[in-house]
């Protein structure tokens, strides 16, 4: 072992890059400050871990190194002494900084050398000095190198774990090596806490960082928010997302954490973070403190100015104001200037207001006049008036208004007289014809204005027959002078064409020009007997169209209804629902040579492509990580690399890939993807995609009561849907678990582990024995476990077991109960109870998942169409199935063994595993079984329980725990 030596002397010659960094850290052990007086325990005491002492600067630093890899089924413990548990919180950090040295270097090394070690942890409310047993050390974690050390080139690899729920006063960390060349150059165990600090103007207190958690604080003076402003804690000791910002009352500004009052001459008018204004123009300067500036004499606000506006002045009156009379009837336009004070507002607008005067007094206009863009609320400075009178004096009165005009007296005006001036009759713009016969023509025509009412107009009408001749010099009119503007004209010729044209007669009997010459014609004699036949015609071809209409509409309904059963309805029995895919599972154990099949299933993979990063698991045939592979197009991709140990025989290689030659032969969302293999190395490797969160049962235990019912059905969809295209390919699972289905970031649940062959036994515990281990029967199907008969029925039992898994956060199916129970309770018709708070039409499928009879059992593509329907019906998850908290907790009863109430608070939090809340129950003075029976589910929450699961489950142990009273003192009368 001398080589050993001189290279842990050399891992020693890097300890002087160790620098303390003072930080939010509370350490409760520093290997490296202890020195020399460690005192850490060994197993066995004569080999195992040692103690090295090496000087660096002057300095002397202890390590302490194994490295026993020639001798197999090595067990070297360490144990540090007794670790005092953080106050307040029960989550620490473990920080490891080590050398692993590469197996690979040693030469003739056994295949048995390793390249990790164990880190576990026993919990205890005192001190045991050296009294020493393994068993009753708890893994908390594999820790792997980064990097291993080859040759000279020492590699320091660092690792912190979080570590946590204590329940007990205070623990013990060991180390356990099995056979790796490991050096052991700094151990530190401590927690963090959030500091003091002031943030978004309020103040929050030092707080023991935990998981993350919500912490309340308090605005600083002359600070307000609606709510109580509220800031994150996380785990790392910093402090995240504020939420409730504090903001400074009006007349302070935010100031170095603080609201300071505003100076002379400047303002803030309301809650906010901005800082003080200085008054605007036209204000009178403020004093300290002030939340407004008040206007000068002479100067306004509007009401919906902000008190950050300047104050303004009234507008005087608008400039050049005139009119234009204009074509067309009755219409003026008037048009100003803007004036030139405008107050320096930029909402300056105009109104005008009309009335007719004569030399005594003035009335306002009628309701007649039309201003075409309205008489108020005018941006513009020319407005087009309508409806006026000739001959009649009007004054229009146009007035300047602004924001400030309102209730600071009236605005400036201008105001100027006139009148229409009409010095010709209007024109006729169109005759028209109103009605024909034989020998009559009635017409009537339009004027290009309308006349005044005072004034009354004559009209001359000429007609004369269309010229047949043209070359006649002589044209013939005849002429009427009439009244009004309309005329029937009597004495006509059948079927023959008129030309006609008008000209209006001013009173005076001044001519106006004529308007331009119309066509008409009278109609033939036969015409007026047959003019009611268009109208009956017409209606026979309407009614015709209305029976062709009713028709087509009849066929194309007839027609949609026979293609939608064409196309699989609900009776169809040959719907794509029921279509199973053309591709068919196929055994890989079926060809001669496993290799065929690892060919034709599977991609190989370039071993220059696939890289690994961490150890994140153990499997049955070695180590599992978390890597990159690069990938055309893609970069680099995250997957999950199954490794196989060094030392391995044919027959396990050819095992390993068995798998991937299975999982080669799927594709579907929820079964987990196979990016391929290595094969052409040394070290043979299974590449998957990576699955973030890991195991389910393990992702539901850490997170209990924080998903909601519908999100975990969602999550049971997505293995239903799993599970029946393995199904449809005729696959049978065997092994259907929480255990073996993957999460990932989106909550996407994949079902994974396939190919391990199963053999059974017929041993006390009744388990499946595998190449891997035992399996408990506790998923399995009765006839599975009897008869060996496994088939997708045997699959959907498991499937029911799974449900009860996610709904109960990865508790253990039946608990504390031996296989054995578990058998003779199922073949006696015993079935798992609902777990709390689950939906009653969820655990109705799980029985139905668990009938005896497999062929009563629903197929998967029936519970995909039932989970789906109840996805869509979201109101159908509120009705919860009835629970029974003494048979769920898995106790006897919920009184003790002889029939009385538990004897402590603690001997209770025990039974239900809650004893970490042992001292909060204690701190609350809850020191007997009679104060818990009178907590109420507020108590709870005060007391310290916190996670929504953990309320449940000692609000149900308490709810029997009244019933259990309940019962004894009945048998007791």
């Amino acid at each position: 072992m001398e080589p050993r030596r001189v290279i842990l002397f050399v891992f020693l010659f890097i300890c002087r890059i160790f620098i303390t960094l003072q930080s939010k850290e509370h350490v409760l052990l520093d290997m490296r400050a202890s020195g020399s007086e460690l005192g850490w325990l060994t197993s066995p005491n004569e080999e195992g871990w040692e103690i090295v002492q090496s000087v660096v600067n002057g300095s002397l630093f202890y390590t302490y190194s194994v490295c026993y890899i020639d001798s197999p089924e090595q067990d070297n413990w360490l144990r540090t002494t007794y670790i005092q548990g953080p106050p307040g919180t029960s989550r620490f950090s473990v920080e490891l900084q080590f050398i692993v040295r590469d197996c690979n270097t040693f030469d003739g090394a056994s295949v048995a050398c390793k390249e990790t070690f164990n880190l576990f942890i026993s919990e205890a409310d005192a001190d045991v000095g050296t009294s020493f047993r393994k068993g009753q050390f708890r893994k908390v974690a594999t820790i792997a190198p980064d990097e291993v050390t080859r040759g000279k080139g020492v590699k320091i690899n660092k690792e912190t774990r979080t570590v946590g729920l204590l329940s007990k006063k205070g623990f013990y960390l060991a180390f356990q090596d099995m056979g790796a060349c490991v050096a052991l150059l700094s151990v530190r165990v401590y927690y963090k806490t959030c500091p003091s600090t002031v943030q978004s103007l309020a103040a929050f207190p030092e707080t023991v960082a935990d998981a993350l958690k919500v912490v309340e604080g308090s605005c600083v003076n002359n600070a307000v928010s609606q709510a109580t402003p509220r800031i994150y804690c996380t785990s790392e000791g910093d402090w995240v997302v504020p939420v409730g910002q504090c903001q400074c009352l009006p007349g302070y500004e935010a100031k170095e954490n603080s609201c300071q009052e505003c100076k002379q001459g400047y303002f803030k008018p309301s809650e906010s973070n901005e800082l003080c204004q200085v008054c605007p123009d036209n204000t009178k300067p403020s004093s300290a403190g002030a939340t407004e500036c008040l206007c000068e004499d002479g100067f306004f606000r509007s009401p919906s100015d902000p008190p950050t506006s300047p104050c303004s002045a009234r507008p005087s009156a608008p400039l050049d104001l005139a009119s234009t009379t204009l074509s067309g009837e009755g219409r003026l336009m008037l048009s100003w200037s803007p004036p030139l004070v405008t107050g320096g507002r930029s909402d300056l607008t105009y109104s005008v207001a009309c009335e007719i005067c004569d030399e005594d007094s003035c009335v306002p206009c009628d309701e007649k006049i039309h201003f075409e863009t309205g008489p108020a609320d005018l941006q513009d400075t020319t407005v087009v008036i309508s409806g006026l009178d000739s001959h009649l004096n009007y004054t229009f009165t146009v007035e300047s208004r602004s924001g400030v005009s309102e209730g600071n007296a009236e605005g400036a005006a201008a105001t100027i007289t006139t009148a229409l001036d009409y010095t010709t009759p209007p024109k006729v713009t169109s005759i028209h014809l109103d009605d024909r016969g034989p020998t009559s023509l009635s017409l009537s025509w339009t004027l290009s204005r309308r006349p005044p009412a005072h004034i009354n107009h004559r009209y001359e009408l000429m007609y004369r027959k269309k010229d047949v001749d043209s070359e006649s010099d002589v044209t013939t009119y005849t002429v009427l002078i009439l009244e009004k503007n309309s005329v029937q004209i009597n004495e006509l010729t059948p079927d023959t064409a008129y030309m006609f044209r008008v000209q209006v007669l001013s009173p005076e009997g001044m001519p106006g020009s004529f308007s331009a010459e119309h066509e008409f014609q009278t109609s033939l004699l036969a015409e007026s007997q047959t003019q009611n036949k268009p109208t009956v015609v017409m209606g026979a071809v309407v009614g015709v169209a209305v029976i062709l209409l009713v028709v087509v509409a009849f066929l194309l309904l007839r027609r949609r209804r026979l293609c939608s059963r064409g196309r699989g309805g609900p009776e169809d029995p040959f719907s794509t629902d029921q279509i199973k895919p053309l591709k068919a599972y196929v055994d890989p154990h079926m060809y001669e040579d496993p290799n065929i099949a690892i060919q034709k299933f599977v991609k190989e993979i370039d071993p220059s492509a696939v890289s690994k990063q961490k150890v994140i698991g153990v499997g049955e045939f070695g180590e599992v990580f978390r890597g990159v592979m690069k990938t055309p197009g893609k970069g680099e991709v995250t997957v999950a690399i199954k490794t196989l140990k060094p030392g391995y025989s044919e027959k396990q290689r050819q095992d390993f890939l068995s798998e991937a030659s299975i999982m080669g032969q799927f594709s579907h969302p929820n079964i987990i993807r196979l990016e391929g293999v290595v094969t052409k190395f040394k070290h043979a490797m299974i590449v998957t995609e990576y699955m973030e969160n890991g195991a389910l049962d393990t992702y539901l235990k850490d997170h209990d009561g924080e998903i909601s019912s519908y999100q975990l059905l969602g999550m049971l969809r997505g293995i239903a849907a799993g599970m029946k295209y393995l199904s449809d390919m005729s696959y049978v699972h065997r092994d259907l678990a929480a255990r073996n289905v993957l999460v990932n970031s989106n909550l996407e649940c994949k079902v994974s582990d396939f190919g391990l062959s199963r053999v059974l036994e017929d041993d006390a515990e009744g388990t499946y024995t595998t190449r891997g281990g035992k399996i408990p029967i506790r998923w399995t199907a009765p006839e599975a476990i009897a008869y060996r008969k496994f088939t997708s029925a045997s699959d959907v039992w498991s499937f029911g077991i799974v449900m009860w898994e996610v709904m109960a956060f990865g508790e253990r199916p039946y608990w504390d109960m031996s296989n054995h129970e578990v058998m003779k309770a199922i073949n006696e018709g015993f079935r798992l109870p609902a777990p709390m708070d689950c939906p009653s039409a969820i655990y109705q499928l799980m029985l139905q998942c668990w009938q005896h009879d497999r062929s009563k059992r629903p197929r998967f593509s029936d519970i995909v169409n039932i989970l789906d329907k109840l996805l869509q019906s979201p109101e159908s998850l509120k009705t919860i199935a009835d629970f029974d908290p003494r048979v769920s907790i898995r106790l006897p009863s919920t009184s003790g063994c002889d029939n009385t109430m538990f004897r402590s608070v603690s001997e209770w939090l025990e039974s239900i595993k809650m004893n970490q809340y042992n001292e909060s129950f204690a701190r609350a003075g809850i020191t007997t079984m009679e104060q818990v029976l009178a907590l109420r589910p507020e108590d709870i929450r005060n007391i310290g329980v916190r996670l929504p699961g953990h309320m449940k489950r000692i609000a149900y142990s308490i709810l029997g725990l009244k019933d259990e009273t309940s019962s004894l003192s009945v048998f007791a009368v």
